[in-house]
């Protein structure tokens, strides 16, 4: 994946996501009979400016693409044509600007539900819920999973796919709530696992949490037949090809493509020598694996990929796929789940029951666009659609500055009977800068620590 690759992804989503949310103020701008003055795609010094409308509306695409807004007519701001004066946006009632300043947030969660809606139509592959062995010592090896057991059901719930499982498991978890886990073994005896989350701490959050668990996805046994090699990576450099055959790493003997895995994990900065099988004969590689750093342990990497039957793994995946109305119920019902998750997390995390190293700021973003767009269309429409969640979400929180902060501005003024002082909005608008400024640092923080951590 390629700096390039990665950048474009990432700015295409966001161009997507601000264009969708000041389209919402827009149009409920231009309903309630506000003139709109300018729409700005970014910040900053204008790249393309034009004049639309009989409004004569300026339509902006600026240098600094990180944000949008949309600029109505408003005494506030500058004098105003007697003319326009109606059109202003202060003079409106305060219903009128509840619904144009909500317009925006609001866009960016019916923006989710139509790609919901669009993944659940067309038809989305996911994982059967099939569990590999436990990692001995985790919490999952410590309730009794076993390979090949298929889950069925936690705490009554019943679940289809993977997703389903982390999805659940992830919620009691952070009320650190027990799963009560209904599974099926390979010779179809129904079995009850007790995941014991209680003991998951604020840091396990970060990251694959089902993983730490022990809970890890079924695999098939895969030979360690090599079908990818990352270019200019350790592999490549020692001379493995696409085809070659591990047979044994420093003379144990490798039967599966895990095995050489946990070979190569447990090697990290150290000497390793490969017994390549190819074209009828074996010779010997010996590679140094790189030094990954990892949940606070380093692991070694050699950059190759297994050579996988396609067709061998289709009996391991489902097709989740609704008709129009199901479909609709299911992406309204998704979007709704994942807003309220994303204000408990955030709660979470302000009374120190989960840490703020899950907050992300635009470099981890930008690599998950990247990442998305790379594996194909659906995983990166599914990325763009929990985006745009999370920014309706951080945009109704109640900080100045945002929308949600004029919102409860509105709010007070119903309930007062007149507007917010102009010195409170002053104090509120320090206040929220503080406030954003103090979370982008950390945010960006966050993603440097990523960065350097591997």
């Amino acid at each position: 994946m390629t700096l390039l690759h990665t950048v474009l992804s990432f700015l295409i989503a966001l161009g997507i996501l601000i264009v969708v949310h000041e389209l919402g103020h827009y149009f409920v701008a231009r309903l309630c009979g506000v003139k709109v003055l300018r729409f700005s795609v970014g910040f900053g010094r204008p790249l393309f400016a034009r004049k639309v409308g009989p409004d004569q509306t300026e339509w902006v695409v600026a240098a600094m693409p990180l944000g949008g807004y949309v600029k109505m007519v408003d005494e506030r701001e500058g004098p105003v044509a007697p003319a326009d004066l109606p059109r202003a946006f202060n003079r409106q009632n305060v219903w009128r600007r509840f619904a144009i300043v909500v317009a925006g947030p609001v866009a960016n969660f019916l923006l989710a539900i139509v790609l919901y809606w669009l993944l659940f139509l067309t038809g989305v592959q996911e994982a059967k819920p099939i569990v590999a062995a436990p990692q001995p010592g985790t919490i999952a090896a410590e309730a009794g999973f076993a390979r090949g057991e298929t889950i069925r059901a936690i705490n009554g719930e019943p679940v289809t796919s993977w997703q389903d499982v982390r999805w659940q498991v992830l919620q009691l978890a952070l009320d650190r709530k027990s799963a009560r886990i209904e599974v099926v073994d390979e010779k179809n005896a129904i079995e009850w696992r007790t995941l014991d989350l209680t003991r998951v701490n604020p840091n396990d959050m970060e990251g694959d949490l089902l993983a730490k668990l022990g809970l890890r996805l079924y695999r098939p046994d895969v030979p360690p037949v090599i079908g990818e090699v990352l270019a200019g990576g350790v592999a490549d450099r020692a001379g493995v090809r696409p085809g070659d055959r591990i047979v044994a790493a420093d003379g144990t003997p490798l039967a599966t493509w895990e095995e050489l895995v946990a070979k190569v994990r447990s090697s990290p900065g150290k000497a390793l020598q490969l017994d390549v099988a190819r074209d009828g004969t074996t010779q010997r590689i010996e590679l140094l694996p790189e030094a990954v750093a990892q949940g606070g342990a380093a692991f070694g990497r050699i950059g190759v990929g297994p050579r996988v039957d396609a067709d061998a793994l289709r009996a391991y995946y489902l097709e989740v796929r609704y008709g129009p109305v199901t479909a609709f119920a299911k992406s309204f019902a998704k979007t709704w789940e994942m807003s309220i998750f994303s204000l408990r997390m955030l709660g979470k995390m302000i009374i120190g029951e989960v840490s703020w190293r899950n907050l992300s700021g635009p470099v981890t973003i930008a690599d998950y666009a990247g990442q998305s767009a790379q594996l194909g269309l659906v995983p990166y429409l599914a990325f763009l659609a929990l985006i745009s969640i999370s920014l309706g979400v951080l945009n109704l929180l109640p900080i100045p500055l945002l929308d949600g902060g004029h919102l409860m501005y509105y709010t007070i003024e119903v309930l007062k009977g007149s507007p917010v002082s102009d010195r409170v909005m002053e104090l509120g608008q320090r206040a929220g800068l503080a406030v954003l400024l103090f979370l982008m640092a950390f945010a960006f923080y966050n993603d440097i620590n990523r960065l350097l951590s591997g």
